[in-house]
């Protein structure tokens, strides 16, 4: 069997491997399609996550520098690569009773030929039709995000909405503002193809940042009123730098990106100290979730799940391009890595046709 590593920064490489056998209450599942994530995975591909030689302290909930003696957070050679997957079971164990052979299944996993899941108290183990869509299925992660940004902003019917970094959060969370009723949804992103998808899913105006002062812009076409919420998930200091700029006095900022350091630029003087801007950092799977005990990631899990397999949500355009195993090296390598700007949220093929 073979599957899908990285063996150094910005290298990838299929290698094989073997299959142990499964526990009582595990399935193991030969995959059909599956998915990487273009964001803090990207940052591990790289060699720039903190987690290499930092950790993040539970306890005092601060990031920590590594003993000289502790393993690395971050080992290559082995290094698996993918998030997402859709298969069918092919094995189950003696405990397994919610779960059959040939069931169509989809849950987190890296991208490999098989998968060796636990399926007794695991609700992440989604099962799935043979009619619902695999597209829809491997953006299972990015729409938790996406949920949870647009409901820590508290966007509500009327509000005018700018959203800037058009992956695959941000175009979902461009779907989700168009649904709540959101006036005017503004999004931004440099590349022309992600632009052209946010207008399918319901963005009444689109900006470059390149070619314009994004900031000024989302003033403009507010009425000088500004917006009331802005989702930033591209993690640019200059994108943060225009939503200060663009949002509405009393307006709330999502900060949804895993961002690397700024460099030197950001001010935080002129609108955002005359505005009464608020920041609001957002993740969705840390707990307590800021409407908890009513939400939690569970609740937010089965909230898009239901979305995604119910029509709620379209993805097909968010997975492009979709390639064969085979290849995935190579397209892991050239549209995740080098050329981003050619891919929104790529998609690996095994077998089977789309859904």
């Amino acid at each position: 069997m073979r599957k899908l590593v990285a063996t150094a920064p910005h290298e990838a490489k299929l290698t094989t491997y073997d299959d142990r056998e499964i526990f009582p209450d595990e399935v193991k599942v030969i995959v059909d399609f599956a998915s990487p994530k273009h964001g803090t995975e990207m940052a591990d591909f790289s060699g720039k996550t903190p987690f290499i030689n930092g950790k993040f302290d539970e306890e005092w909930r601060i990031f920590r520098q590594r003993e000289a003696n502790e393993p690395r957070g971050i080992v290559y050679g082995d290094l698996s690569l993918g998030n997402m997957f859709v298969g069918h079971i092919i094995q189950c164990g003696e405990n397994v009773t919610n779960y059959d052979v040939g069931d169509r299944v989809c849950s987190y996993g890296p991208i490999r030929e098989t998968e060796i899941v636990k399926a007794v108290n695991n609700y992440k183990l989604r099962r799935m039709s043979e009619n619902e869509s695999e597209l829809n299925a491997v953006c299972y992660d990015p729409a938790q995000f996406a949920l949870g940004a647009i409901r820590d902003g508290h966007v509500r019917p009327g509000d005018n909405v700018a959203i800037f970094g058009l992956g695959a959060i941000g175009l979902i969370g461009v779907q989700l503002v168009a649904k709540l009723g959101a006036r005017n949804i503004i999004a931004i992103d440099p590349i022309a193809h992600r632009r052209e998808v946010a207008e399918k899913f319901g963005a009444t105006e689109t900006l470059n940042p390149i070619e314009c002062d994004t900031g000024y812009e989302i003033k403009r076409l507010t009425d000088k009123l500004g917006a009331d919420v802005i989702f930033e998930s591209s993690g640019s200091m200059q994108a943060l730098q225009a939503a200060l700029k663009g949002l509405a006095y009393g307006g709330t900022i999502t900060y949804g990106a895993f961002a690397k350091p700024f460099p030197a630029g950001l001010w935080l003087g002129q609108e955002a100290h005359y505005n009464n801007a608020k920041i609001v950092f957002s993740r969705a799977c840390s707990e307590p979730n800021p409407d908890y005990p009513r939400w939690n990631r569970k609740r937010i899990e089965e909230v898009v799940w239901y979305m995604l397999m119910h029509g709620y949500l379209d993805c097909a355009d968010i997975i492009n391009p979709i390639v064969p195993f085979n290849d995935s090296a190579v397209a892991f390598c050239t549209y995740v890595d080098q050329h981003p700007e050619q891919s929104i949220k790529l998609g690996v093929r095994f077998r089977g046709g789309e859904k």
